[in-house]
């Protein structure tokens, strides 16, 4: 995870280590949204992490859907052996 990505995790650990009790675990999506933001983070980095990130919450409303939703891969191509 690159430096800048580090720094925009920060909120999202406060979130998870303050409020996430608080709030309760009633999520609608298979990873949990805070899981989903740090996963994206780690895999995309600091700017498609977060847009990832913030498109995951805009569609956790009554309206939205729910049910297993991971990020998507980077796209990169791995030389297989």
């Amino acid at each position: 995870m690159t430096l800048l990505a580090h720094i925009f995790a920060l909120p999202v650990r406060a979130y998870r280590l303050v409020f996430s009790p608080w709030v309760g675990f009633n999520c609608r999506y298979q990873p949990t949204c805070s899981a989903y933001a740090l996963e994206a983070l780690e895999k995309h980095g600091a700017i498609k992490g977060t847009w990832l990130a913030a498109r995951r919450i805009g569609r956790c409303h009554p309206w939205g859907g729910d049910g297993y939703d991971p990020v998507p891969d980077t796209g990169k191509r791995t030389k297989k052996d």
